[in-house]
Parts: structure tokens; sequence; C-alpha cells
């Protein structure tokens, strides 16, 4: 007795954005669900910093609430020896890191992370509804960033214009993010 031959088929899954094609407004602020990126956590003591700023073209910050950008890659700080580099090019900076001798970690992050844009007259409204800095131009002014809260979840937090912030969160935390964000801006609205 012979075997029937066995058809396989093998059936692809396909990634989507967390947030994709979601956007919001209200009078005065506009949330938008970035495009995904390229993003590392980076760790490192100070005597690799020069080599990894080589590497990565553009000088990591060493000051708190400080970031760096360049072309289309950001270096955000986050502790003393940390920072989230995020890069919207497509280039990797995962790969650029590996070229690097001196002592350091870089881990891809690049699927855990979500990215929402709040921009608009009412932003620092919206997110004071749910972040408890001050986010005043004097106090956290362009390029500023800070690993801070956001209702009960940990963000990101990066000013990358007067009127503009960039929100980083867990993908698993991006509806509820996005949510509380769209609640507040109706809330900064009124």
């Amino acid at each position: 007795m012979a075997k029937a031959a066995q058809k396989t088929t093998t059936a692809l899954a396909e990634r989507h954005p967390a947030l994709a094609g979601r956007n919001a407004s209200a009078a005065h602020v506009t949330l938008t669900a970035l495009e995904p990126a390229e993003r590392i956590s980076l760790r490192a003591p100070e005597a690799s910093l020069a080599a990894l700023s080589k590497a990565l073209g553009l000088t990591l910050p060493k000051k708190p609430k400080t970031s760096a950008a360049k072309d289309g890659r950001f270096a955000l700080w986050l502790g003393p020896d940390e920072w989230l580099v995020i890069d919207e090019t497509g280039a990797d900076p995962l790969a650029d890191c590996a070229k690097v001798k001196q002592l350091h970690s870089a881990v891809g992050v690049s699927h855990r992370n979500v990215a929402i844009a709040v921009a608009g007259p009412g932003a620092e409204a919206t997110l004071n509804a749910g972040c408890p800095q001050d986010l005043s131009l004097a106090a956290f002014p362009v390029g500023a960033c800070s690993r801070t809260i956001l209702g009960k979840v940990e963000i990101v937090l990066y000013r990358t214009a007067e009127e503009t912030f960039r929100v980083e969160c867990w993908r698993s935390f991006s509806d509820y993010v996005f949510t509380f964000l769209s609640e507040a801006a109706r809330d900064a609205a009124a």
C-alpha cells in the first residue's frame, strides 16, 4: 500500500503596527500614530561614548533630559549610562553598535515600542492630564526628554518642537495610552 503524497501549506503571519492608521484630533491638538522605527536600548560607560557616538553618527548626550538628533536618528538620555536610540530612516543602529569594540550593551527594542505624536497648542495640557512633569517650554524645552508616567503607564517623552511631543510606550500599553490621550485632548479642548 503506497502512502498518499501529503501536500503541506505554509501560512505566513503578517505583523501589523499596534496603532496602524489611528489618529485623533480635538480643538488645538492632534494625535498621530507614528510609523514603525528602529530602536535600541543602549547602556555604556563614559569610556565607550566616543566610539559609540562615532558609530551612531551623533554625539550621545550626557546630561539629564537632553537628546541628540541627526538625519532621522535620535538619542534620548534616560540615565547616567542609558539611552534610547531611535532611527526613522530604516538604518540599523544595532548593527552600527555591533562594530564597536568598547564595552556596551545594545538591545533591539523596535517591536516593543510604539510612538504617538501629540501636536498643537493643546499638546502640553493634553499630556499634563496624566503626566506630572512641568512641560512648559522653560522647564521642558525643545529637545528635552525623560522617562516618566502617563496615567498608569511608563513612557518616554520627547519634545520635538514647541508644540509637538513624541510619546514612546510599550506596544502592549499603546491602546491605553492612545485612548487616554484622546480623552485628555477632548478635555483640554473644553
